[in-house]
């Protein structure tokens, strides 16, 4: 079945809703690590009259565009891949990033983060790209867009841990002022 992309973007926030903050707003239950039933999620999604299908579910977790949840081996569960609120364990291990990586914020954030640095605020770490095209995108999210590039190789050898979600994303916990620069336009890859 084919579905509308305003249908799919639609699901995938409200399964970015309940799989990455309230899923207690449809009476869903999260194992430590984050996953869901997927069965549990569809039953708890009509009762909370936002019906959701199988298919509907794989194609949303097949198509997002920043792979944001999985689906276990068996497709019986489904988890998002990072950018909680709650508290689960993803069962990341620390490893060593890229040299440089890329942070998307908006214009009007760009004197305080340049002040205090970036921060995970009610999130569980920030989040970091390899990719300028798709940090830009996360920016523009929130109005102009400023790309800032990370010295992620300086922040490890100072001692921060590092982490890749199963989308790519890294994950740390802060990123100090010393380590972030901003990108020119011209000058972005």
């Amino acid at each position: 079945m084919t579905y509308p992309p305003q249908h799919l973007a639609a699901t995938s926030k409200f399964l970015s809703l309940v799989l990455r903050h309230q899923p207690q707003t449809i009476g869903l239950t999260l194992d430590a690590s984050g996953w869901a039933a997927v069965d549990e999620l569809i039953a708890q999604s009509a009762l909370a009259r936002r019906p959701l299908t199988r298919p509907l579910i794989e194609e949303v977790v097949r198509t997002n565009d920043k792979k944001r949840f999985a689906l276990s081996d068996d497709e019986s569960r489904i988890r998002a891949n990072q950018g909680h609120s709650i508290d689960v364990d993803l069962g990341l291990g620390a490893m060593e990033p890229p040299a440089r990586l890329y942070h998307g914020t908006a214009l009007r954030f760009l004197d305080s983060i340049l002040a205090s640095g970036l921060d995970k605020r009610q999130r569980h770490h920030v989040h970091l790209s390899e990719s300028t095209s798709t940090a830009m995108a996360v920016g523009a999210r929130y109005g102009a867009p400023v790309l800032l590039e990370v010295n992620a190789g300086a922040m490890f050898r100072d001692g921060c841990t590092f982490f890749q979600a199963q989308n790519n994303v890294w994950l740390t916990d802060q990123v100090a002022p010393q380590y972030l620069s901003v990108v020119q336009p011209e000058s972005a890859r």
